[in-house]
């Protein structure tokens, strides 16, 4: 099947989770990330259950704080 990652094509496994992706990808400091699936956030407890489907677009977000 084919989705978007990161605004990238890319052909996967049918039945692929959104933490099995995290581990493909070689996403850095995969405890903080934040996913997005077609512009909806994806609850970090629903990693390994959440499959993707055939067109989805994922995007892998980092929220940086900062400040005084």
């Amino acid at each position: 099947m084919k989705i978007t990652v990161a605004g990238e094509k890319k052909e996967v496994a049918e039945g692929l989770t959104v933490a099995q992706l995290i581990v493909d990808e070689k996403v850095e400091t995969p405890q903080y990330v934040t996913v997005t699936i077609n512009d909806e956030f994806v609850d970090g407890d629903a990693f390994e259950t959440t499959v993707l489907k055939d067109g989805d677009n994922v995007e892998f977000l980092y929220f940086m704080g900062g400040g005084q």
